[in-house]
């Protein structure tokens, strides 16, 4: 691994970037400035204050669509635990370098893109590279939200996400339903509860049913869909009957099911007592492992890893999710360095011998998409 990669990881991580509330301001800003004097044509686009997001140019000379990467600079909050070492990147022991955003996703976003400046002549002389920098994906794709509603995505040939997968090769993940259910009764006295209908036992008929709800068929890859009511709000105060009561549900689902029918069964299963609401709803994503240019990639990753390399795919979701169906569906990779179990724990790290096996890679797939037949 180069000093280059390190030190560039470290001084992403040294940003708050932590989301919500969520600032990628400076972070995106110092970025945009290090790409710039690496000779990259940059864009930088807001999307609300102090939200960013950057989209980063070295172009080729020859006919074809650039390869492209995609990363995300916001964070999950640190949470209520203490950390033993500094979130914001300054520490390293061993073979760990520890912060925030470490495994998810800062290291790979620096080794993807100092991977592209080590191979800038290879790939001025090919087809180009783009990378495609978010905010706001911890919080549902809002920054690749902007960027398609803004038409800012250039054309691209092949994207890889740099998410935290120990550098094994992905071919997809999980989609995300997050559905906001709420109840409504009507207040009255706590001493005269008769008077009143309490929303929270009409919420807690409503978990009841949600427990035995089955949101569809498993897949083939991905399993079966999941379904976890995550946060409950209800009443104002001890002495009142509650008039109001909301509960969030996060549903992960597989291409075989459609998000719109699951909500639309969710809602006869829970009766006209419930309403929901659509907070997130990202589809599930999946490309052929017959591709072509997949095939190269795993060719690629096998001698990182003992046992054969198979199909694979991820829960949790990333901006894949719009970003693809927006880039008409080029095929797509997920692959970083992150230890896909340290995303959002405290003290989160990413290993130093993973970062240095990643910008390898990364700096063997730019080089093959650059030679390569793939339009």
């Amino acid at each position: 691994m180069t000093g280059a990669t390190l030190s560039l990881a470290q001084q992403l991580l040294g940003f708050n970037t932590i989301n919500p509330p969520g600032d990628e301001a400076a972070c995106m800003a110092f970025f945009a400035d290090w790409l710039q004097v690496q000779g990259f044509d940059v864009t930088l686009s807001g999307f609300g204050e102090k939200r960013f997001n950057l989209i980063a140019r070295l172009h080729g000379s020859k006919p074809g669509k650039p390869l492209a990467f995609t990363g995300h600079l916001d964070t999950v909050p640190l949470g209520n635990q203490t950390w033993q070492y500094d979130p914001f990147g300054s520490d390293l022991t061993s073979d760990r370098l520890y912060g925030r955003g470490s495994s998810d996703m800062k290291a790979a976003v620096a080794a993807f893109a100092v991977a592209c400046v080590t191979h800038q002549a290879a790939i001025r002389a090919g087809k180009g590279v783009v990378m495609i920098i978010t905010g706001g994906e911890e919080t549902g794709c809002d920054g690749a939200k902007a960027l398609i509603d803004a038409g800012e995505l250039p054309p691209v040939g092949a994207l890889i996400v740099g998410e935290p997968t120990a550098n094994y090769p992905v071919i997809g993940h999980k989609g995300a339903l997050w559905l906001r259910c709420e109840t409504r009764g009507k207040t009255a006295h706590g001493a005269m509860p008769e008077l009143g209908i309490n929303a929270i036992y009409l919420a807690t008929e409503a978990l009841g049913k949600i427990q035995h709800f089955e949101p569809g068929a498993a897949h083939p890859l991905m399993k079966k869909p999941t379904l976890n009511v995550g946060r409950i709000r209800g009443g104002l105060n001890i002495n009142s009957v509650p008039d109001h009561t909301e509960f969030d549900v996060d549903i992960r689902t597989a291409p075989n099911l459609q998000h719109a029918t699951i909500r639309q069964n969710l809602t006869t299963a829970l009766g006209d007592n419930v309403t929901i609401s659509t907070l997130v709803d990202l589809p599930a994503v999946l490309s052929p492992q017959e591709n072509g240019w997949i095939s190269g990639v795993y060719r690629r990753c096998q001698k990182l890893h003992s046992a054969t390399l198979e199909a694979k795919i991820m829960p949790y979701f990333t901006d894949a999710s719009l970003l693809l169906p927006a880039l008409e569906h080029p095929p797509c990779i997920i692959l970083g360095p992150g230890e896909p179990g340290m995303a959002h724990q405290t003290d989160e790290y990413c290993l130093l011998s993973r970062l240095e096996e990643a910008e390898m890679m990364y700096g063997e797939l730019i080089t093959d998409w650059q030679s390569s037949e793939e339009v």
